[in-house]
């Protein structure tokens, strides 16, 4: 029987029985429900699911958790044995004894890391310009793809005890932009692209971390650039926390990604074209490559 995804909002630290989670059942059937939660307490939804029928070891029931963390599934009176897994997280192993007309209503699973990755101590956490890169790759209108990056910028990380709710931020000089063409970088330079001499900085202050599983995380916040913000968010992967460089200072390091469409902060390439100017196309894939640095005693300052 296939697993029955739950399309409701359990109340927070409510059981699944005192949710009152429920499934029609067949006649002389029990079933299983479970909450799967990541290792910050968050719903993990898609998580895979495999109930496996002991005596004959066939698969009686398999699928995934719905987008609240859920699954529930019906099945014949016996002993099964539970698996919940998801990419990044030590798998969840159960045995279950299910009894006819009863829904076996367990705690939260809660998934933890695969590999014991230490998160960066709380505090302020400075960027290391030489260990640190901010690239991009736009797609040149009708050529192939344009590599770029910025070579002045200044942020940090503060790190916060719970580290959902640390804060990150990073002013980039748009007038440091590099493509390795000096006629080019001086058009990105002008007031048909970033305007550098009206809008001489480009600013990213975030608004929350995500846990995604594993070392992947999401870093939500707002990129402010050409005079006009937006919302956006990273993908970022997480490396560790390591002892090193030439003071054995403490540091960590992250790799980030997103999109950005340029038409979202007024660059109208369209414009552009119809004067008959080559430029980039209207999106462009933003890398952070960031090595951080552990201070005690500095503060980053976001910008004003």
């Amino acid at each position: 029987m296939a697993l029955a995804l739950l399309r409701r909002r359990r109340p927070k630290g409510a059981s699944a029985a005192a949710a009152g989670l429920s499934l029609p059942l067949p006649q002389g059937a029990g079933a299983v429900a479970r909450e799967v939660v990541d290792p910050m307490g968050s719903p993990m939804a898609g998580a895979d699911v495999t109930v496996t029928a002991l005596d004959t070891h066939r698969v009686a029931a398999r699928g995934t958790t719905d987008p609240y963390g859920f699954f529930l599934a019906a099945l014949p009176p016996g002993h099964y044995s539970l698996l919940v897994a998801a990419e990044g997280l030590h798998p969840h192993r159960e045995t279950l004894e299910i009894a006819a007309g009863t829904t076996l209503a367990g705690e939260r699973i809660w998934l933890q890391p695969a590999e014991s990755q230490q998160l960066p101590v709380p505090g302020t956490w400075l960027f290391d310009p030489p260990h640190t890169a901010i690239r991009f790759i736009a797609k040149h209108v009708g050529m192939a793809h344009v590599h770029g990056r910025f070579e002045r910028f200044d942020g940090g990380i503060q790190v916060a005890q719970d580290m959902t709710q640390s804060r990150v931020h990073v002013r980039i000089h748009a007038s440091s932009i590099t493509t390795g063409n000096n006629t080019r970088d001086n058009h990105l330079r002008s007031a048909d692209f970033l305007d550098v001499e009206r809008f001489p900085y480009i600013d990213f202050a975030s608004t929350r971390f995500v846990y995604r599983g594993g070392s992947k995380w999401g870093l939500q916040g707002s990129l402010t650039m050409h005079g006009v913000s937006r919302s956006v968010s990273l993908d970022t992967t997480y490396l560790g926390t390591v002892n090193g460089g030439y003071g054995e200072e403490l540091r960590c390091a992250a790799l980030a990604k997103a999109e950005l469409h340029r038409e979202d902060y007024t660059l109208n390439w369209r414009s552009m074209l119809a004067r008959g100017i080559a430029v980039v196309g209207p999106t462009v894939q933003l890398e952070l490559d960031v090595q951080a640095m552990y201070r005690t005693h500095d503060t980053p300052t976001p910008p004003e």
